[in-house]
């Protein structure tokens, strides 16, 4: 019976099957969402949650048979069991705001993607890099609140009268949205060379920093590609060399055979000179 599931869990077509329900699922999730299209089709559309849920939780209870305990020490399975153990609680009372986290399940396409699963791991094995940049960016950004609020907070004290908001104006200035007309053209109307703190400020936050970022997250996929394919390389020189075995087996004792057949033969040959 294990071996049997486990043919079956590990086929391709058993993931394809559920990358096509997830997809379904994600279509009548969204639905749901329809006070029109619930009202005619609710009934069926509930059926169809249930039992794609139904096809999860098997799924999830044959992995679990197949893998035992190896099951919980690969981190998707874990995600799996999670995501599934999420849509299976109850959607009534205390936890009627677990009916909104249903649509978590949907990120089970992450698993079921192997591409997407080394972006992910990508964007994780980034996040030491990411972190000295978050200090680089809080430092850069706490001197220059602090050098806002010096300048700028007498004559302008809702914007930069005390240091937490110019902690959040600066931070409105980096995300770019209305940071000329709300905030340095009316701050330049008195002080002309205002622009000479608000654009380094932009440039090094912002764009800077933003690449940073880029490269960090793109250098980390580019090791987790590299991984793969390594893993990939490597498991097919696995069963090259598994198929290539029995045949070197075969030709040793080929050319254990001919060795002995040349010592016959030299035998036989003293013998006749004798």
């Amino acid at each position: 019976m294990r071996e049997w599931l486990s043919r079956i869990v590990q086929d391709p077509r058993t993931d394809r099957f559920i990358m096509a329900l997830i997809v379904l699922n994600a279509i009548t999730l969204g639905i749901e969402t329809s006070d029109v299209a619930m009202a005619r089709f609710g009934p069926i559309l509930e059926t169809v949650d249930a039992v794609v849920l139904a096809v999860f939780v098997v799924e999830i209870l044959a992995r679990l048979y197949v893998l035992r305990g190896a099951f919980f020490r690969d981190g998707w399975n874990v995600f799996d069991f999670i995501v599934v153990g999420i849509a299976l609680a109850p959607a009534t009372g205390a936890f009627a705001v677990l009916r909104a986290l249903r649509v978590l399940r949907l990120l089970r396409l992450i698993t079921a993607v192997p591409t997407l699963q080394r972006v992910v791991n990508g964007l994780v094995a980034s996040l030491p890099g990411m972190g000295s940049i978050v200090v680089l960016i809080a430092l850069i950004y706490y001197v220059c609140a602090v050098i806002a609020t010096n300048l700028y907070g007498d004559e302008f004290p809702q914007l930069f009268g005390t240091l937490p908001r110019s902690l959040f104006t600066l931070f409105t200035i980096m995300t770019l949205e209305g940071w000329v007309d709300g905030i340095v053209r009316p701050i330049m109307q008195t002080r002309p060379y205002a622009w000479l703190f608000f654009i380094p400020f932009i440039i090094g936050t912002t764009f800077m920093v933003l690449n940073l970022f880029i490269g960090v997250i793109v250098g980390a996929m580019q090791r987790e590609h590299e991984k793969a394919v390594a893993a990939e390389l490597e498991a097919e020189r696995e069963v090259m060399q598994e198929e290539t075995e029995p045949l070197m087996r075969r030709i040793l004792e080929l050319k254990e055979e001919v060795a002995a057949l040349r010592r016959d033969l030299a035998r036989h040959i003293g013998d006749g000179k004798r």
